[in-house]
C-alpha cells in the first residue's frame, strides 16, 4: 500500500510541476523516476517514451501507467496515471475561467512566451540525456539520422517512425548475431 501511495504522489509532484505539456513532463520523469527513485534505467525510460508516442494519449501519461504497471502492476497503473493528471485537472478547472479573461493581457501573453522558451530548453535538455542511452554506435547514429531527416522533411505519423526504427533496431542485431 505504501508503494502505491508513492507512485501517486511522485507522478502527482511530475503533474504539479510540469507547464508546456506531455514532452516537457520528460526531463522530470527522467530524474524523477530514474535518478531519485530508480524505478527504471535510462533505457527503460526511452523505451518507455517510445510505446507512449505509439500509443493514444499524451507520452508522460503513458509513460506513467507504463511505470506504475511495472512496479505494482494494475493498481500501480492506475495510480501513477492518477497522480500525473490529478494536479493539471485540479489546476486547469481552477484557471480555465481566469485565464480566459486574462489571456489579452500583454503581461500574460509574455509570461506565457517565456514559458515556451523555459519549455524547449528542458526538452532539450531531455533529448541529450536521452540521446547518451540510446546512440551508442553508428548503427543507432544511422537510425537517429534517419528518423531525424524524414521527421524534419516528410509529415508521417510517429508511429511509422517508430515502427521502422524497431523494424530496422531486429534486423541490425540479427545481422550482428550471425556475424558472431
Amino acid at each position: 500500500m505504501r508503494e502505491l501511495l508513492e507512485l501517486f504522489l511522485t507522478f502527482a509532484k511530475v503533474g504539479v510541476m510540469t507547464f508546456g505539456g506531455g514532452y516537457a513532463m520528460l526531463p522530470i520523469l527522467q530524474r524523477e523516476v530514474v535518478e531519485n527513485k530508480g524505478w527504471a534505467t535510462d533505457e527503460e525510460l526511452a523505451d518507455y517514451f517510445a510505446i507512449g508516442q505509439c500509443t493514444p494519449g499524451v507520452i508522460a501519461v503513458n509513460t506513467a501507467t507504463f511505470i506504475g504497471q511495472k512496479r505494482r502492476g494494475v493498481p500501480g497503473g492506475i495510480l501513477a496515471t492518477l497522480g500525473v493528471i490529478f494536479p493539471s485537472l485540479l489546476i486547469i478547472t481552477a484557471l480555465a475561467g481566469v485565464i480566459a479573461k486574462l489571456s489579452h493581457l500583454a503581461v500574460v501573453q509574455h509570461a506565457f512566451a517565456g514559458i515556451r522558451v523555459c519549455v524547449c530548453v528542458l526538452i532539450f535538455n531531455a533529448v541529450l540525456k536521452l540521446w547518451k542511452s540510446a546512440v551508442k554506435d553508428r548503427w543507432a547514429l544511422c537510425i537517429f539520422l534517419a528518423v531525424f531527416a524524414g521527421a524534419v522533411f516528410l509529415k508521417i505519423s510517429p508511429v511509422i517512425y517508430v515502427l521502422a526504427a524497431a523494424v530496422t533496431g531486429i534486423l541490425i542485431e540479427t545481422i550482428r548475431g550471425r556475424q558472431k
